[in-house]
């Protein structure tokens, strides 16, 4: 069989068509369709309260988008698709990066950020109509149930397979407290915080390598997994409902800056040993367990290329924080480039870290075999070959970027459930508070994770609705973004094509998963399929409506409501 490329090669293609995406393509959309305004009054500004709504430097506004919205699906994905071959994965992931999700995310962002900072769930209320809202909040809750419970359980796996990751993902917690304090409290000099924050970052690593610590199986008869579970979601609820800026922003701001270096390092790894790709271009003999490749691949890789979690995130938190509107491409586009580089690295890792073919073909023997834990194995290699780092080091590296991921975006996904939860209420005139929509969104979530028992298997029943249900959010979030272009007289084409192209995609598999689920007999997928399935239908049809209603209608005015001088945030400068 022929030798494959070098892996250097593709990761210099697969970056330098990333970069021209954001100077040229992101520069086209902030200045021709989005008409970005630097000095438009952002909700930061507007309803600022210290809490939700925080004015945030562009940089650390970034650190807290890109963790949030990364997680682990941009490893797992990538990890699990290069099964057809690394050819599909590779140019799904660029150019889905480059046309898709840099469009989705910036735009996500801005449609909130011109709308009070309000939810999909409210946009699509007031873009699609009530009916549209109401099926668009289900779609949401359902995506975050999956998020929230499934991220816990990864963790916790995560956890208790790598317990040299421990340390330095629970000492994050503690330099993430005091990296808010000192920006935000005592307005300590930005670039002062982010050398010492990472400094301690870096030495949490190599101190968690050489002392591995894990809970002892069977504590009150229960296995180690189910208490980091439990741990976890204390956590996440804690996290929810603090402030921003006293963990969640700071830890993803700083976590975002180590997990850039763990890139750094991974990149650095492929310049040195230039390793080749030992896996097949098209895998023409895949595992008979293997679904076909369309439209599989589409949803399997789908933070990576684009994701609909990444909407509810840009409109949930990030348009709330967002200092000036012009920042928008900075955070929403350039973090998807961000997510982008780590889906190909997750790609090249696991199609170069390998000797020889037999050896990944005999790992890919199945469709369930690859995922984080092959990343981590090979990539481990991959580092110890390129840097000299020993082994132990180099996947205990890997292994903490991977735990972080999961668990950023696992905290934000919970304060994004209950903005959902508080919303459903308002659907049936019930005011929901913080806490007990905290507790609602927590309770379910919890609930699912144990429904097949205390490992917390329950938390992956649903995994397999995780990439429809994801892309056809990604679907219906282009979808209010093309009504309010069309609203506004701009140029709708760049958002109504990926949109065409995700929702038929999306469509396909969640058809294809009925017939699956209904002829294995798992009642329980089947249900909540036909359910997702009719809810995204009736959405998309209202908001084809909207858009015939939109081409009658004379384009809306702009909002004109400016910043004044005492609220623009100076350049590097955090605030509350």
């Amino acid at each position: 069989m022929n030798e494959g490329p070098n892996a250097l090669l593709l990761a210099v293609i697969g970056v330098a068509i990333m970069l021209a995406g954001y100077f040229l393509y992101s520069k086209y959309l902030s200045k021709k369709v989005f008409k970005l305004n630097a000095e438009f009054k952002t909700p930061a500004h507007a309803f600022n309260d210290g809490t939700d709504y925080v004015p945030t430097n562009k940089f650390v506004l970034w650190g807290h988008h890109f963790t949030s919205v990364a997680g682990a699906a941009p490893i797992v994905g990538p990890a699990i698709a290069v099964i057809w071959g690394w050819l599909p994965a590779f140019l799904w992931v660029v150019f889905g990066t480059v046309l898709f999700a840099g469009m989705h995310d910036l735009g996500s962002v801005w449609a909130s950020a011109r709308n009070k900072g309000q939810s999909l769930g409210s946009l699509s209320g007031r873009y699609i109509g009530p009916r549209g809202r109401n099926l668009f909040l289900v779609v949401i809750f359902f995506l975050l149930m999956m998020v929230i419970a499934a991220f816990a359980t990864i963790t916790a796996d995560l956890l208790v397979a790598s317990p040299t990751a421990v340390i330095p993902t629970w000492g994050a917690l503690i330099v993430a407290v005091f990296v808010g304090q000192a920006m935000y409290r005592y307005n300590w000099n930005l670039p002062i915080v982010t050398v010492v924050g990472v400094a301690a970052l870096c030495v949490l690593v190599p101190l968690g390598d050489r002392f591995p610590l894990a809970i002892p199986e069977g504590v009150l008869g229960l296995p180690a997994t189910t208490w980091w579970i439990i741990i976890l979601f204390v956590y996440g609820a804690v996290a929810s409902l603090l402030p921003v800026w006293v963990l969640m922003q700071p830890r993803d701001y700083i976590n975002g800056l180590q997990l850039f270096i763990g890139l750094g390092l991974l990149y650095a790894s492929f310049v040195i040993a230039t390793p080749t790709v030992v896996a097949p271009a098209i895998n023409n003999s895949v595992p008979a367990d293997t679904p076909s490749l369309m439209p599989l691949l589409f949803v399997t890789i789908a933070c990576g290329a684009i994701s609909g979690f990444h909407g509810t995130v840009s409109s949930g938190t990030t348009a709330k924080q967002i200092d000036r509107e012009t920042d928008g491409r900075f955070v929403g586009y350039f973090g998807a480039v961000g997510e982008g580089l780590l889906a190909l690295g997750a790609i090249l890792v696991t199609t170069a870290g390998f000797r020889t073919l037999a050896e990944w073909e005999e790992i890919y023997s199945s469709f369930e075999n690859g995922g984080v834990e092959v990343f981590v194995q090979a990539g481990g290699t991959l580092v110890n070959q390129g840097l000299g780092l020993p082994e132990s080091l180099s996947a205990t590296i890997l292994a903490t970027m991977a735990v972080l991921f999961a668990a950023t975006t696992m905290d934000t996904a919970v304060r994004l459930q209950r903005y959902v939860v508080q919303e459903i209420g308002e659907v049936f005139n019930l005011k929901i508070g913080m806490y007990t929509a905290t507790a609602i969104a927590v309770g379910v979530c919890i609930a699912l994770t144990f429904s097949a028992g205390a490992d917390g298997s329950g938390g992956v029943l649903i995994w397999p609705l995780f990439g429809t249900t994801n892309q056809l959010l990604a679907a219906l979030t282009l979808g209010i973004v093309v009504v309010m272009l069309m609203r506004k007289g701009r140029p709708f084409l760049p958002a109504l094509i990926p949109m065409v192209f995700v929702l038929f995609v999306s469509m396909f598999a969640l058809i294809l998963q009925v017939g699956q689920f209904y002829n294995e007999g798992n009642w329980l997928l089947f249900g909540l399929d036909i359910i997702i399935l009719v809810a995204a239908v009736w959405v998309m049809l209202e908001a084809i409506l909207a858009m015939v209603r939109t081409k009658k209608l004379d384009p809306e005015p702009e909002d004109e409501q400016l910043l004044t001088e005492d609220e623009k945030l100076p350049v590097g400068t955090p605030r509350r």
